[in-house]
């Protein structure tokens, strides 16, 4: 597939992700392009099953596979894992998380010396290893969607590591119940990856700040930096100052 062809569609995904629901006639006039070529690119999408047609567009799929929600502000997370790269020396220690954010800094790892990951996430071990990268894989309950593991083994492997930053993730945010993941699986394992961590970073997009997701991941005490890809709102800059979290933008 052409790379326009690519980036056209993951266009077309941040537009139904974003808006649950579009017309093909919206989509050409937002994109530029033909009918035609939309019809070709939702089909396309359809048949991956990363979004579901309907009469004269398409909506978004009702799930939360990793394919699902990789497009999803594809750009933003992009921007946000260049920057959050920065913080992983050579010759360190990292855990990141198989989310889709932590998954967009494998090209920025590639060029590092000596450093050592810890994943659940196969997608992302497989992205990683022509590089000059130790990976240590936790194992656990596999899940074809979403090409991770987690469970109890998971948890139980990841209890013996110490002295790693931590990058993780989240699917929503409040200020009242902290960062969320929408599986209560993940939340336990990256609680766990927090825990023992000399240092956590939080890697967010500007989308996540504005609802929130269903199982708690941690308290806000225990998130040291924040990494998105625009200025929080002004109540956000507050609320992370009064907690001593360091906010890192482009």
């Amino acid at each position: 597939m052409r790379q326009a062809t690519r980036d056209r569609q993951s266009r077309v995904m941040t537009e139904v992700q974003d808006r649950k629901h579009v017309t093909v006639k919206e989509l050409s006039e937002n994109l530029n392009v033909s009918e035609a070529t939309i019809r070709r690119d939702l089909r396309t999408l359809a048949e991956e099953q990363r979004i579901s047609l309907v009469h004269g567009g398409a909506r978004r799929a009702a799930d939360h596979s990793f394919a699902a929600r990789h497009d999803r502000n594809l750009h933003a997370k992009r921007v946000v894992a260049e920057l959050a790269a920065e913080f992983v020396e050579d010759g360190g220690q990292a855990f990141l998380d198989s989310g889709t954010t932590c998954f967009e800094m494998a090209p920025y790892l590639a060029g590092k010396q000596g450093l050592s990951v810890i994943l659940n996430s196969a997608r992302l071990a497989l992205e990683l290893k022509a590089a000059d990268v130790h990976i240590m894989m936790l194992g656990g309950r596999f899940r074809p969607d979403r090409m991770d593991c987690v469970g109890p083994i998971s948890v139980a492997n990841l209890k013996h590591l110490r002295g790693y930053r931590a990058f993780i993730g989240a699917d929503g945010l409040s200020m009242e119940v902290g960062p969320a993941a929408v599986d209560m699986e993940s939340a336990h394992l990256y609680q766990m990856a927090i825990a023992n961590a000399q240092e956590t970073f939080l890697l967010v997009d500007h989308s996540k700040f504005l609802a929130p997701s269903l199982f708690r991941v941690v308290e806000w005490e225990e998130i040291d930096h924040v990494i998105t890809d625009e200025p929080p709102a002004a109540e956000w800059v507050e609320f992370f100052a009064a907690r001593d979290i360091r906010v890192h933008v482009p």
